[in-house]
């Protein structure tokens, strides 16, 4: 009934015209955060928003970080420290682009995607820290005395050949900086893990590079062929600086920068890095697997130390002219009556 008021315990409920005249009710509306937020809520979203990101654009943004970066993002939280160590998560792709190629000997031989218990970050801190290093008896990254005469120290790392063919464009460097030489040292890389008798050593001073096969164990017996492909050092001088071994798409190559005022002119090779370019193949090798070492020739002090396992050279090398035809090489032939000073 018009006019009447409305009875007692009645609700009014509020009303409003919108443009056309009709009428709208109005419900009220919480206000937000009116009840305490649980103190895990915010890190529950935080956590399912980065889980999104996971299946894609997570992994391409880590793409861009090194390993110290990648590193503070295991300390954020518990997610993030999970998914940088997946399969094909960040901490594997880095060690899979650093150790291609490469297996380390930690009582066997031992290749990166053969985690076994290790976490990938984990793996790809032992192999940064064993790559670098020498078998025994030596131990370390460095050598600093050499107590018998033709000591041969090999590198706790191993080349794959086979498995670097899957990849031509990848190769693996190493470099070795001597400080100080008592007599004569080489940098070699030989099959004898696979039952060869078989190296291509680089002689530092001499700018020689040596393709040799071991004939006869006792008494020894080494046959082969030998080139000079850098300008050898001047007389009674002794090579400190670096070398480096390089081997990439079947090829081995390898370098030399001699320490400042060191060479056969100091205006020419001084703090300049020289390359034999790549200068032979790998038929010489039985089987895939590579060792890399350092032979020296008397005893005494020395001091020679891996400061590089990576998979960039100083300069990339061009194959040399020279090493690729055959009759530049000279034959070569030495035995215990007539040790080798190539």
């Amino acid at each position: 009934m018009t006019g009447s008021r409305p009875s007692q315990g009645s609700k009014r409920r509020r009303q409003s015209l919108t443009s056309s005249g009709r009428k709208v009710q109005r419900r009220a509306i919480a206000a937000p955060f009116s009840r305490p937020c649980p103190a895990d809520a915010v890190e529950r979203g935080a956590a399912f928003q980065l889980a999104a990101l996971a299946c894609g654009p997570y992994h391409e943004i880590t793409s861009f970080l090194d390993t110290r970066s990648l590193g503070q993002t295991d300390k954020t939280c518990r997610f993030l420290r999970r998914q940088n160590n997946m399969m094909n998560g960040p901490w594997h792709n880095i060690g899979e682009r650093a150790f291609y190629g490469m297996e380390i000997d930690e009582g066997g031989f031992s290749l990166f995607e053969a985690c076994g218990p290790d976490s990938w970050k984990a793996r790809c801190e032992k192999f940064r820290k064993i790559t670098p290093t020498f078998s025994p008896p030596f131990s370390g990254s460095q050598i600093v005395n050499v107590d018998s005469p033709d000591e041969v120290a090999y590198c706790r790392c191993r080349l794959r050949s086979d498995i670097l063919a899957k990849n031509p464009n990848i190769g693996v460097y190493v470099e070795v900086e001597v400080r100080s030489n008592a007599d004569n040292l080489s940098l070699a890389v030989v099959d004898f893990e696979n039952g060869g008798r078989s190296s291509v050593t680089f002689s530092p001073e001499t700018g020689a590079v040596l393709r040799e096969r071991k004939v006869r164990e006792s008494p020894r017996a080494i046959e082969g062929t030998y080139i000079h492909l850098l300008p050898p050092a001047p007389p009674q001088r002794r090579f400190e600086g670096a070398m480096g071994l390089y081997l990439q798409g079947g090829q081995l190559a390898f370098f030399r920068q001699w320490r400042s005022g060191g060479g056969a002119s100091d205006e020419a090779t001084s703090q300049k890095w020289e390359t034999t370019g790549f200068c032979t193949d790998l038929r010489w090798a039985q089987g895939p697997r590579l060792s890399l070492c350092l032979a020296f020739r008397d005893v005494g002090a020395y001091h020679a130390l891996i400061t590089q396992v990576n998979n960039t050279p100083p300069i990339q090398p061009s194959p040399s002219a020279d090493a690729y035809e055959e009759s530049k090489w000279s034959l070569l032939y030495g035995d215990d009556d007539h040790p080798l000073a190539i």
